[in-house]
């Protein structure tokens, strides 16, 4: 066992399967090539595990006993939100049903949430002045999205006899433009028909198909791009305005801030509970230091 907390030994496989989480997570996050942060890793593995047998164990010793009819109510509540029981078991990787052990799992969840209710008390009241402190402080986070406005000339494979030949048409439109020619009076002559839209309107990320988005995004206004494709053809585009962030009134987002304000608070007496927590606990480690990850890289 590598991890004894308080004299609860943590199997290997549990550890394991943390490790897993979150390398996983920075691998999505693309901030991870191969093995030479595990044990960076590992050890963040290590330290969430701690934390969630710590505050398991504290919730133990403060509420060691819990109501059945609450047990029971979180468990319905928990299945009616996955869609039914079958959901529920799929969703918690149970292959069959074993009610002791979700119960006592569910019983657990109920333990932690009267004991951190306990930690947080009363939710305090920001001021008019916190809020609007934290406001200025925080303005990066109170922006509008920065939108654009653009249009674009587009050829699908309809009729064409080759990829090619679309690509070179497009080229030589592009080319005119880069020449000087009246985007939108261009446009018009190469419309495959009514329904095709030239102008795009104005629109944030996230409303359009990436591939367009990264190109169209990056670029100046009255700039036009290179020839580019989408799932719908082949794309020149222009961006004929551009509104950068701007600052969203204090009054539109003071509820947001009241809330992260909260949040933070409660965040705040969680990390100090779990460090105390931790400042008391026998913890022992007999993993082995780790050197390389011998892959070769």
């Amino acid at each position: 066992m590598a991890l004894i907390i308080n004299g609860e030994e943590i199997d290997d496989e549990v550890i394991e399967a943390e490790f897993r989480n979150v390398k996983g997570h920075y691998e999505r996050q693309l901030q991870v090539a191969c093995c030479e942060r595990d044990p960076e890793f590992r050890g963040y593995a290590k330290d969430n595990i701690i934390s969630r047998v710590l505050l398991s164990q504290e919730a133990r010793r403060r509420v060691p006993e819990v109501a059945d009819e609450a047990v029971t109510a979180r468990l319905n509540r928990l299945i009616e939100e996955a869609g039914g029981e079958t959901q529920f078991y799929m969703r918690i990787g149970m292959p069959y049903k074993d009610e002791a052990v979700v119960r006592e799992n569910v019983a657990n969840g109920v333990r932690l949430d009267q004991m951190l209710a306990e930690i947080y008390g009363a939710d305090p009241e920001p001021t008019e002045e916190e809020m609007r402190a934290y406001y200025a402080a925080h303005r990066e986070d109170y922006l509008t999205e920065e939108t654009i406005h653009a249009a674009h000339i587009t050829k699908n494979l309809q009729g064409a006899k080759s990829r090619k030949d679309v690509f070179d048409a497009m080229r030589a439109i592009r080319q005119e433009l880069l020449a000087g020619e009246d985007f939108m009076k261009l446009a018009e002559q190469h419309r495959l028909d009514e329904q095709q839209m030239i102008d795009l309107g104005w629109f944030k990320r996230g409303e359009f198909m990436e591939e367009f988005e990264t190109i169209a995004f990056s670029m100046r206004e009255g700039e036009i791009s290179p020839v580019f494709t989408t799932q719908l053809g082949f794309h020149v585009c222009t961006v004929l305005e551009r509104r950068p962030p701007e600052p969203i009134p204090f009054e539109e987002v003071r509820d947001a801030i009241r809330q992260r304000i909260l949040e933070e608070a409660k965040d705040a007496k969680f990390n100090a509970f779990i460090e105390q927590l931790k400042s008391s606990a026998e913890i022992r480690d007999t993993d082995p230091p780790e050197e390389n990850c011998g892959c070769g890289h």
